[in-house]
């Protein structure tokens, strides 16, 4: 038997005195150096800075979720994306939230928007079916009995399929299951829904343009 179900809720807001800023797109965006430009101009500003990224590569789960995504251990997608989940609440409580008390400013690569695409990719690859309501529900993403806080600002960096690639194959690191060109494409269609979906917490910027540019565009939306 099926039940509908229907429900509207908000997005947990952050209620601390810090500022949270997150930078998302595909692999290949530039988001680990947008990140890093940000994290050294709050400092030079001055501020309190915690540069932290998501999923971590350290710590129990973390280091697990990189051997999954360099394919030294196999998993169902599925579990994994519950790992991502389970390592964000481990984030959130030990990183994110004690640094935003201290009224510090938190960068970082990936936020659990990324859950959303990513999560929607493993199960069905099609951001036109209804499997984001369950996903939001389940991860515990927007759910009534635990919510994520969503950044004070994200902003997703937009590139072509051709210029991730061509700077993926630049990277010194393991390539990731998520590295190949088919992935990449989906991964594409599923951040242009999701920044249509979530307009008004969704920043595109176009990181087609040289680095420099890119974060003098990020900061302006900032200022």
């Amino acid at each position: 038997m099926k039940y509908h179900v229907e429900f509207d809720i908000d997005l947990k807001r952050n209620p601390y005195k810090g500022v949270y800023i997150a930078l998302e797109g595909i692999d290949g965006s530039g988001k680990t150096t947008q990140t890093e430009k940000l994290a050294d101009y709050f400092r030079g500003k001055g501020k309190s800075v915690v540069q932290t990224r998501e999923p971590r590569k350290e710590g129990l789960i973390g280091n697990i979720v990189q051997k999954v995504l360099t394919g030294k251990i196999k998993m169902p997608s599925v579990a994994l994306q519950y790992l991502f989940s389970t390592d964000r609440v481990l984030h959130h409580n030990d990183v994110i939230i004690p640094a935003l008390k201290a009224g510090k400013i938190v960068v970082s690569d990936r936020c659990f928007w990324s859950a959303i695409v990513y999560g929607i990719l493993d199960r069905t690859g099609n951001y036109d079916s209804e499997i984001h309501s369950f996903l939001y529900i389940s991860q515990s993403i927007l759910s009534m009995y635990h919510q994520f806080i969503v950044p004070d600002f994200t902003f997703a960096l937009s590139v072509s399929l051709e210029t991730a690639l061509k700077r993926i194959s630049k990277k010194d690191d393991e390539k990731e299951i998520y590295e190949d060109r088919e992935k990449l494409r989906k991964v594409i269609e599923g951040y242009g829904w999701l920044a249509k979906k979530f307009a008004k917490e969704i920043i595109t910027i176009d990181g087609e343009k040289n680095v420099e540019e890119v974060t003098r565009e990020i900061i302006k939306k900032l200022t």
